[in-house]
């Protein structure tokens, strides 16, 4: 199949064709004078996954090729988002586990930037349920998570906001990231619409959402994915892409 005709086979697949599965809920939300985008997964229905390179190594990059490769298993996109920090290589900056294989390690010192502004924590989907736990603790206890993504830093740590962020900070950026409720069911991921600072972001899952975890993704190239809303955010390549799949059945 030309890469013409895939294109055009996945758009009428999005576009015409029932889909199996529940779909993320992607909503728009506002809380304390800031827009934002909510897409909440539930993770007892949906299939949640990582993404960071193809079939022949390559790296993906955007979520048009994240499509393009799960065409080929006759699924497509729901929604996705960028999912932590990388490299100018694009290789992930802590540890990234896809599919159960782990290809980069946990990274547990303080270092320079947001990533290294501890604590900081890790995504772990694991059956039927997803967890943000800080890192330290991801350590110790070492669950067996499907895929992973690492991050920083923590936005909420056990219903408390990082220490470091400043209510009237002036460092402000469009930002994305994740929450989970304390039994792992639901991970909600955030994106606001415009520029936010770290407490502001924070208090959008503490207060907002009441979730006891959340999780920082970016804030200087924060993208979207979520077609229900009109959202397939575009720009330079990035690395790992986090997102829920549905299988599109077989024309008959």
């Amino acid at each position: 199949m030309t890469r013409l005709r895939r294109a055009v086979w996945l758009a009428l697949a999005m576009a015409t064709a029932p889909v199996l599965g529940q779909a993320a809920d992607c909503r728009e939300e506002s809380f304390d004078g800031a827009g934002y985008i909510l897409c909440e997964v539930d993770m007892q229905a949906e299939d949640l996954r990582l993404f960071l390179k193809d079939e022949e190594g390559e790296n993906l990059g955007s979520f048009g090729r994240v499509n393009a490769m799960l065409e080929r298993e006759g699924a497509v996109l729901d929604f996705a988002m960028n999912a932590g920090m990388y490299h100018s290589d694009r290789r992930p900056v802590g540890l990234y586990v896809e599919n159960g294989q782990q290809q980069a390690g946990l990274v547990t010192r303080e270092g320079p930037g947001n990533f290294g502004l501890l604590p900081n924590g890790v995504l772990c989907v694991r059956e039927g349920r997803a967890d943000v736990i800080e890192t330290l603790v991801f350590d110790a206890e070492a669950p067996d998570c499907r895929h992973a993504t690492q991050s920083g830093p923590m936005l909420v740590i056990d219903g408390t906001l990082h220490p470091r962020f400043l209510v009237d900070s002036d460092s402000v950026y469009v930002r994305n990231g994740v929450g989970t409720s304390a039994d792992g069911t639901r991970a909600i991921f955030a994106i606001s619409q415009g520029p936010v600072n770290f407490h502001s972001f924070g208090r959008l899952f503490r207060d907002h959402l009441g979730l006891p975890q959340a999780l920082y993704f970016d804030g200087n190239i924060s993208r979207l994915y979520a077609p229900a809303l009109g959202r397939s955010d575009i720009g330079f390549a990035m690395g790992p892409i986090i997102g829920t799949v549905q299988r599109v059945p077989p024309a008959e």
